[in-house]
């Protein structure tokens, strides 16, 4: 049996059905599989013109699926990551005619939906004897799914398990059934190939040295802040926030492994952890501090403020790791407390911040505007947060409203019971997908309130 793993192509249309190219020559495109909030964005690169230099994030969730099914189906397994690639439509479907794959599995998210159920249509019609699947956060619809598009089956949650039950035939709806903390540590190293494995980047936090390596520590967050999508819907099944969620950590022995792997077999100059949150537990942050002082590699991480002792910033930095991300969201504390429901205070923030840049280390924010009951008043709050520190780079972008996301169910008395700053009847609270137009809009109104 003939299985792809895809993350196909995303060239966004205007309203003409043309492309959507900026004054400098960029073109609109998407970002999907590998990215919590997959979005459109300026690209330098063009259809079957790659261009390294744009954010461009590995695809975990099909990269460990597709070598997990390749050890425990017996299948004949490819991963074609069309995004990396940035191939044309015509490129990807000729690739599907040449190999005629039995089984194709699609990722897919609700900023890319609209795209990848066209897309899905057009496969079927196709290639009609090929079964297509659906993974990622957009199977919270997943009876929708089935009962309006050509699909035979969709996988919930992280799908490992999942789709070596798909190639051996089941169908219809697979429930969440993530790997165990043994079997996670036992499974294969995710799936690379030559062509595409040094595209893969992050510019942020500063420091960074091409090519990059994309990893994870682990997988979870127990935080439930109200529009994050991977620990409600892919590493935990917890989509109105009000279940426990969990963390689950890597043994230093596998990542040590996996790394030495990694950059023996393609040369990577630096590491990112793009874990939910690296920094769970000082114990793990001084775990992965050992693994990559033996590395030898410069590193950096996407961290909490407040989830590991002052003094392992430190520890992290002998080790080697040059900078973080700090995931903050909001500069009013109100807000981040009864809307993002992150529990963040931000004196630790400021203390955290100083402390990093006492350290030399580079610190990249994170923070989104737009929240459902927020005010211009509260973001400017924002703004005012982010001049007020010595952040390196941030990152601004407009909250985008996934399925299976506590703020998908805004007017859900449930999810209004543990968000209490969240007025689902805000008229000024714009539900929109695709995070990176919705800020694209949002930035002009800011500077003109």
């Amino acid at each position: 049996m003939k299985v792809l793993f895809s993350n196909p192509p995303w060239w966004p249309q205007g309203d003409d059905g043309g492309p959507v190219i900026r004054a400098d020559g960029r073109r609109l495109a998407g970002v999907r599989a590998g990215s919590r909030w997959p979005h459109t964005l300026y690209a330098r690169s063009q259809p079957d013109q790659f261009v390294f230099g744009d954010y461009l994030p590995y695809p975990f969730f099909l990269g460990y699926a597709a070598s997990y099914a390749a050890k425990h189906s017996g299948a004949q397994i490819v991963l074609r990551d069309s995004i990396a690639l940035r191939e044309s439509y015509r490129s990807f479907e000729g690739h599907l005619k040449q190999a005629r794959y039995d089984l194709v599995f699609i990722e897919s998210a609700s900023p890319s939906w609209e795209h990848d159920g066209g897309l899905i249509r057009r496969i079927k019609q196709m290639l009609p004897d090929t079964r297509l699947v659906v993974t990622g956060p957009i199977t919270a619809n997943a009876a929708k799914i089935l009962e309006d598009y050509p699909v035979v089956a969709c996988i919930k949650g992280e799908y490992e398990k999942g789709a070596v039950k798909v190639i051996a035939g089941a169908e219809g709806i697979l429930e969440h059934d993530l790997l165990t903390l043994d079997e996670m540590n036992a499974a294969p190293f995710p799936y690379y190939d030559e062509v595409i494995a040094r595209r893969y980047w992050d510019p942020n936090p500063r420091g960074q040295t091409a090519p990059q390596a994309q990893v994870w520590s682990s997988r979870g967050c127990p935080f439930k802040c109200i529009f994050c999508v991977w620990p409600a819907t892919m590493t935990g099944n917890d989509p109105l926030g009000d279940q426990k969620r969990t963390v689950r950590h890597y043994t230093p022995a596998y990542m040590e492994a996996f790394l030495r792997d990694l950059t023996g077999c393609y040369g990577f100059k630096s590491v990112y952890f793009d874990d939910d949150t690296f920094n769970i537990g000082n114990r793990h942050v001084l775990d992965m501090s050992g693994v990559m002082g033996r590395i030898g590699l410069p590193w950096s991480a996407m961290c909490r403020a407040d989830t590991s002792r002052m003094e392992s910033w430190a520890a992290m930095q002998a080790a080697g790791c040059f900078g973080v991300k700090l995931g903050v969201e909001s500069g009013n504390q109100w807000v981040v407390d009864n809307i993002v429901n992150k529990h963040l205070d931000l004196d630790i923030v400021r203390a955290s911040v100083t402390e990093l840049k006492r350290l030399g280390m580079s610190v990249h924010g994170t923070f989104t505007y737009g929240l459902p009951g927020e005010t211009h008043a509260q973001m400017r709050d924002t703004k005012s947060f982010i001049a007020s520190l010595s952040f390196d780079t941030y990152q601004e972008s407009g909250t985008a409203t996934i399925e299976g996301t506590p703020l998908a169910h805004i007017g859900d008395a449930t999810v209004q019971g543990i968000f209490p700053g969240v007025n689902a009847d805000d008229s000024g609270f714009r539900i929109e997908t695709d995070g990176g137009k919705k800020w694209r809009e949002l930035a002009a109104s800011l500077r003109n309130s």
